[in-house]
This record gives structure tokens, C-alpha cells and sequence, in this order.
């Protein structure tokens, strides 16, 4: 709205509408349209985007088509400049049937119950309650199932969710009873406090609020502002500024488009916005409510499509959104719920020919939309997009952002991140900002380039590096449209601080242990589905037996011995390093993303260490027993030192490829790059055999045997060679090591040692796993 320079001295009027009542006061003008950010919003496809302009010239108010393609009409006449008369009856797109607008004198203020809860400066809400029931006189249950007290039709609810409890002296507490994704008191997660007049109760998607004698209930259904004040991003001790003060309001349905050079803060933004980086300085209200003080509750109510696919490629699309919905809704969610709401969201994505092809098979546009699928189970009122048509044709660039304009048009706020400007026009708002992170446009983006003074939009960008020493956001700041579309549009009250509020960690989540289980289906199908991981995991243990085989001959001898037993360990080490050397660093962009919505970091690593460490033990199995069956051992007195020969060589093959693994997942959550594990596991194999104790004698050398400490071929191949009587059958200084001595205690020495490398191996990929991680992650406790 903005303001005019005379004062106006027409009386207020009343706008009715279907939807609802506009008072209009002299000194602003109205704008209507399709806009989300029109004063007067009307959904129909018959009304154009900015349609006509109702303003007060001094002691009258007029109204104005706006060029509109189906026209406006008063009391049935199309109208291109009228004086508004009181009670007449006004058409947009339609003489007949068009949305209808009445004009009416303002009325005398009237007492009504409160729009808002009792306390806004706790909550920011100012919406109509969507329910209003008197506050109960005894406990009720809140929660999915039909038969609870206050039933809340959310699939992010557990069936029986939390308990208000009444006491008997007239106060009442909130009590979480063991759900999913926990229960909220004013933004923060609780399993039991006392409520108050004012405080909020959150489940799901729905606030409960206590007001007066009443439980108010607000529902999010999608259609929030969010309002970014101010927010300032700095590093390096405040020397380098990403993002700096920041502020534009985005309102309902509204697609807006972030562009700018490269380095000009686009992705800071994103991850400020989303929470998952919180600025150091601004505020960013969530319809009212500041997000990251209520992170924790908000956090389920924000999708994040991330540049990289967050899909297992290997998976149909189905498969893989029926795995996201297991872990994102509650365990005591029906399979048939689940499925629903899976069928949904395919359908309203436009992927019903596409369901049972892999992710793999699909084109960029499709990946992109699987992707946005994925979000959208949740409900999500506010999704973000980075770079959603990177690397995508123009074909489906357009498509891509068509798509996410009808995402915005049902009901959603759609904040998309890019570097392409080729469709920008299907957006309600253009975010252009300058290199610094600073805020050179903000407005409709047809305006963007007559703003800047250029014809195309790699003029602009070019001056942007060309002239650095331009101010651009004091040039916006001073233009009429930082006054228009920031001032005026900007509908919640500043909230003044120095610093960002700290946002609270999200809640521990709850089922971890069925979560483990969907991960380790899920896990087992996308490696079922990868042929080539397949054969690579049959053929391996098989080719290198077949070696170790070889090599022994009937019976292991003073020739054949060493030989024999290194060729087991390097067998063991290949297979476990193998198995896992790429698993946790190709999926980085999916763990990212899953660990943010809440997916216990434990459960992921269990699960991995699970399916993976099943493989792995039944390949060394495998090698074992091809290289070694029927094979004479040759051990002291025909005997192992605590089981058969055979058993406790098979025993230390299977630790030494387990451990073998561990390592392997330290290399995946080490490197930056898959392509780079490969190389690492020649390396790993190298220094497996350096180490071991076969080529090199390491008892006191100074240096090498400590470091020799930390290879388990060292400790494995000791077991070995205890089981066998190495010493014995090769007699030298090679084999005089202690720990290949034929005793209970070096056998067991060894065969320990590679489990305190296992878990110290885990322990290592579970600090590092917290790297990759959402910062507001990272100030919880490792798991």
C-alpha cells in the first residue's frame, strides 16, 4: 500500500468480498488482483494478477481497471475510471458471475472474541482460530486416533499424542505421551510442564492456546508469511560479511526468486532462512513468529529441496517415497496411511507414469520433482529450493518453475534459489542481491532490469563486478520500491535485539529403534538393486580364496605358510574397505537432509555398520572357507588355541574384514569427493600389507611398531599365525614377533584389539558424521 501525499478527507469504507472484509482507510490505495500480495486477494482465473486500484482522491474514493483482460464492473457496466458510490455492487473478470466485491460504510467498532492468542509477543499468531471449545474441566488426550478428546487430523501426530491435564485448583499441565516428533510449549519441546493463559501448545500442525475460559486452536494450513529482518552473517571475526541486513517480506502463496553473482550470499541465505545456518544478527518471523526461537517446533513445517538429488537412485520412486514417509511420520502410522499419502502426493506432482521406474532412469526435470515430492509429504507450508534447475535445458527449467508456481498457487510459500533467469516472470517476487550479501532489488521482477537501468540480465551482473564500489543497496533502500514492497508491505513489528535468538535443538526423536529398521530395509533394497555392487560382492571373496587357495596347496607348509595368511588378510581388508568406502560420502546430500527433519545420527550409522557388517562377515566367511577347507592347517598338536584351526582363522578373517570396514566408512566420512575413494583404497591396501608384520619385522622398531598398532592386518594376521604355529613352521625373526605366538592370551590380545579398532573406527565416524550436519544440529550432544 502506499501512501499519498494530500491528506484525504473521504470517510472509510468497507470492502466485502466472499472471503472476507477489507476496511479501507483514506491515505492508501488497494490494490486487487491475483497477487498473494495484493491488499485484496481474488483467487480467480478470470481476474488478472494486478487487476484495478481502489484510492482516495481527497474527499472521494475512485476505482480503476488496471488494464485488466477481462474487465471491471459497477452496478454491470465495464468501467475503466469510476467514483465509488456506497452499496454498489462491484465484478472483477465477469458482469454476471465474476467475484463480487460490495461496497459499504465502515461500522462502529464491536466487541469480538480475540483474533489473536492473549499474548503475541510469545507467538506472533494473529489469525481467527480455526476451533473454539470451552476449556475442559478434566483431562483430555489430543492426538491422530478418532478417539481421542481433541482429535488433530495430522499424519506428523502420533495417534495418541499428548494429554492437557486439568487440576482440580484450575491450572493445567501439558504432557508428551511418547511421540514421534514431540510436543511443544511456547516453540520448545516438553513431556511435561504446567501451562498458562497465553502459552502455546504445539502438535503437528496445530497451536492450542489458552484465552480467557477458552482452548483456541489455530491450524497452519500452509498459506504464512515470513517476514526476514535485518539478518547479518559474518566470518572470520566479523571481517567478511555474507549477508548484510537483509529485509523483505514474502507473503502467502507467494513464489519468490533469489538471484544474484556468484559469492553474493544466495546459498547464506538459504541456509539462514531455513535455520539450518542461523544468521548472527536479524530475526525471521514465521507468520509472526520468530523461527529460530521456535526452531523446534517450525522445523517440520519447512521443506528443503538441497541441489543434490536427496534420493537413492537405485530405488523406484515409490520405493523411495514410501521409505522417507516410514521415517518422517510416526511408527503408529497405518500402512495404508502412509501409502495414501504417498499416492497424493505423486498425483499432485504429476508422476503416476513415472512410480515404478527407478530414480536413476529419470530426467533432471523428473529427479526434481521426486525430490519436491519428498518434501511435500510432511505438508510443509514453506518450501525452499537451491538451485532447482541447475544443469536443466530450458525446457525444463520452464517446467521446473511452472511446477513451483502451482505450489504457490495451493496453498504454499516458494522460495526458490537460482542462478537461471529465464522464467522468472511466473514469480510473485524478484530478491536480487548484490555481491557483500546485500540487497540491491526487491520487487516484481518485471521491473528488475528497468530498475537497474539494463536490457538483459548478464548486463547486470557484469556491473556488478565491474563497479564494486557501487552502493546498490543504498540505491534500493532510497527507491520507491524498498518503500512499496519492504516498508509498506511489511506487516509485523520490528523486533529490535542486537543478536539472532540462539534457536533450541530439535527435540531427540522418538522410535529410533523402528527408524533403524526402515533404514536397514531401505538400505538392503538399494544395494539388492545395484547389480554391479552385487557381482563385485560375490566374485570378490571367491577370486581371492581362489589365490589364497593357490597358494596353499594341501597343507600349509614352510613355503606356502606367510604367503597363505597375507593373502587372507589383504582378501579381508579389499572386501570390507570396499563395501564401504563410498557408502556414507555419496549419500551426504540424503543424510544432510534426513538428518535435519530429525533422523537419529545412531540409527543411521547402525545401519550401515549392520547391513554392510552382515555382508561383510558373510565374505570373509566365504574367503575363508574356499582358501582354507580341507586345506591341512598344520597347527600345534592338530589344535587351535581355544576352537578348531579352521574356526579361528575363519573368526579372525571375519573381525579383520569387519574392521576393515569401519575403516572404510572413516575414509567416506573423511573425504569431500567419491572420486577420491578409490585411490584411498589402493593406499589402505598398501599400508595393510607394510603393516602386518609379513614383509617387515616391527617388534622394536621404535616409530613403526606403535603405528603398527593402529592396522588391524597387524592383529589379525597375529591371530593367525598363533592358530597355525607360525614361529614353529618358519622359524626367523619375522615370525619370533610376540604376537604371533601360539597362547590364550596373545590369541586373545589380538582378536580384541581388532574390536577396540572397530569401535574406536565407529567413534571417529560418528564425531565426523556431525560435520555434514545442520548447524543447529551440531549443539546436540553426539548420539
Amino acid at each position: 500500500m502506499a501512501e499519498r501525499p494530500v491528506a484525504p478527507t473521504a470517510p472509510e469504507l468497507v470492502l466485502e468480498t466472499d472471503t472476507g472484509c477489507t476496511v479501507m482507510s483514506p491515505g492508501h490505495d488497494y490494490h486487487v488482483g491475483r497477487d498473494p500480495l495484493s491488499d485484496i486477494v481474488l483467487d480467480d482465473a478470470r481476474v488478472s494478477w494486478h487487476h484495478a486500484v481502489l484510492r482516495c482522491a481527497h474527499d472521494r474514493w475512485t476505482l480503476a481497471d488496471e488494464a485488466s483482460t477481462n474487465g471491471t464492473y459497477a452496478d454491470g457496466r465495464r468501467i475503466e475510471h469510476w467514483d465509488v458510490r456506497p452499496g454498489s455492487e462491484i465484478r472483477f473478470g465477469n458482469p454476471t458471475d465474476g467475484p463480487r466485491a460490495v461496497l459499504t460504510g465502515a461500522p462502529e467498532p464491536a466487541p469480538d472474541r480475540p483474533s489473536a492468542v492473549s499474548m503475541p509477543e510469545l507467538t506472533g499468531t494473529f489469525r481467527r482460530p480455526a476451533t473454539v471449545r470451552p476449556l475442559p474441566e478434566r483431562t483430555i488426550r489430543i492426538g491422530r486416533a478418532p478417539d481421542n478428546d481433541l482429535v488433530v487430523d495430522d499424519l506428523t501426530v502420533s495417534r495418541r499424542h499428548a494429554e492437557l491435564r486439568a487440576h482440580t485448583d484450575g491450572t493445567y499441565d501439558i504432557v508428551d505421551l511418547g511421540s514421534h516428533n514431540g510436543t511443544y510449549l511456547n516453540g520448545r519441546a516438553t513431556t511435561e510442564a504446567p501451562v498458562g493463559p497465553g502459552d502455546t501448545i504445539g502438535v503437528g500442525h496445530s497451536v492450542f492456546c489458552l484465552v480467557g475460559d477458552e482452548l483456541q486452536e489455530y491450524v497452519d494450513t500452509g498459506e504464512v508469511s515470513l517476514d526476514v529482518q535485518d539478518l547479518t552473517v559474518a566470518v572470520d571475526d566479523g571481517d567478511t560479511v555474507l549477508l548484510d541486513h537483509v529485509s523483505f517480506p514474502v507473503g502467502e502463496k507467494c513464489l519468490l526468486a533469489v538471484v544474484g553473482p556468484s559469492g553474493a550470499g544466495k546459498s547464506t541465505l538459504l541456509n539462514a532462512l531455513t535455520g539450518q545456518r542461523p544468521a548472527d544478527r536479524g530475526t525471521v518471523l514465521y507468520d509472526g513468529r520468530d523461527l529460530y526461537r521456535d526452531y523446534a517446533e517450525l522445523r517440520g513445517r519447512i521443506g528443503l529441496v538441497p541441489q543434490d538429488d536427496i534420493l537413492h537412485p537405485q530405488l523406484t520412486v515409490r520405493a523411495a517415497l514410501s521409505y522417507a514417509a516410514e521415517l518422517r511420520f510416526p511408527e503408529d502410522t497405518a500402512k495404508t496411511e502412509r501409502l495414501a499419502r504417498v499416492d497424493e502426493v505423486i498425483r499432485e506432482l504429476g508422476l503416476e507414469r513415472r512410480a515404478e521406474q527407478p530414480v536413476h532412469t529419470l530426467s533432471g526435470g523428473q529427479r526434481k520433482r521426486v525430490s519436491v515430492a519428498l518434501e511435500l509429504l510432511t505438508k510443509p507450508s514453506l518450501l525452499f529450493l537451491d538451485e532447482p534447475t541447475s544443469g536443466l535445458d530450458p525446457g525444463m527449467d520452464r517446467s521446473v518453475m511452472n511446477m513451483l508456481r502451482g505450489l504457490a498457487d495451493d496453498g504454499r510459500t516458494v522460495i526458490v534459489v537460482t542462478h537461471s533467469v529465464l522464467s522468472l516472470g511466473v514469480c510473485d517476487r524478484l530478491l536480487v542481491l548484490a555481491p557483500g550479501g546485500k540487497v540491491a532489488y526487491y520487487g516484481p521482477p518485471g521491473d528488475a532490469l528497468a530498475f537497474f537501468g539494463f536490457e538483459q540480465w548478464p548486463e547486470a551482473f557484469e556491473a556488478f563486478d565491474r563497479d564494486p564500489e557501487r552502493d546498490w543497496a543504498r540505491e534500493y533502500r532510497e527507491s520507491p520500491f524498498h518503500r512499496h514492497y519492504v516498508t509498506d508491505a511489511t506487516t509485523q513489528p520490528h523486533h529490535p535485539g542486537p543478536a539472532a535468538v540462539a534457536p533450541a535443538p530439535p527435540p531427540r526423536p522418538r522410535g529410533a529403534a523402528a527408524q533403524f529398521g526402515t533404514l536397514v530395509r531401505r538400505y538392503t533394497a538399494v544395494l539388492a538393486a545395484d547389480r554391479t555392487f552385487l557381482l563385485i560382492m560375490i566374485a570378490l571373496p571367491f577370486v581371492m580364496g581362489a589365490m589364497a587357495r593357490a597358494l596353499a596347496g594341501g597343507a600349509l607348509v614352510r613355503d606356502t605358510a606367510m604367503n597363505t595368511l597375507l593373502i587372507l588378510c589383504v582378501g579381508a581388508v579389499l572386501t570390507g574397505a570396499a563395501n564401504a568406502v563410498r557408502e556414507l560420502v555419496k549419500e551426504r546430500a540424503v543424510y544432510r537432509r534426513e538428518r535435519a527433519v530429525g533422523l537419529p545420527r545412531s540409527a543411521y550409522l547402525m545401519s550401515k555398520v549392520a547391513v554392510l557388517g552382515t555382508i561383510t562377515v558373510a565374505q570373509a566367511v566365504v574367503l575363508t572357507l574356499v582358501a582354507l577347507l580341507g586345506v591341512d592347517l598344520g597347527a600345534p598338536g592338530g589344535r587351535g588355541v581355544l576352537l578348531p584351526p579352521l574356526a579361528e582363522i575363519t573368526l579372525a578373517v571375519a573381525l579383520l574384514a569387519f574392521t576393515a570396514m569401519m575403516l572404510g566408512l572413516l575414509v567416506s566420512a573423511l573425504v569431500r569427493k567419491e572420486e577420491v575413494t578409490m585411490p584411498l583404497l589402493v593406499l589402505l591396501a598398501i599400508v595393510q600389507v607394510v603393516f602386518c608384520g609379513a614383509l617387515l619385522p616391527l617388534d622394536g622398531m621404535p616409530g613403526l611398531e606403535q603405528l603398527s598398532w593402529l592396522v588391524p592386518s597387524r592383529w589379525a594376521l597375529g591371530a593367525m599365525a598363533g592358530t597355525v604355529g607360525l614361529s614353529r613352521k618358519v622359524p626367523g625373526d619375522l615370525t619370533a614377533d610376540p604376537l604371533f605366538r601360539h597362547s590364550t592370551g596373545v590369541w586373545l590380545l589380538d582378536l580384541g584389539m581388532l574390536l577396540v579398532l572397530s569401535a574406536l573406527y565407529g567413534f571417529a565416524v560418528a564425531r565426523l558424521l556431525r560435520r555434514h550436519e545442520p548447524a543447529v544440529m551440531r549443539k546436540r550432544a553426539a548420539r
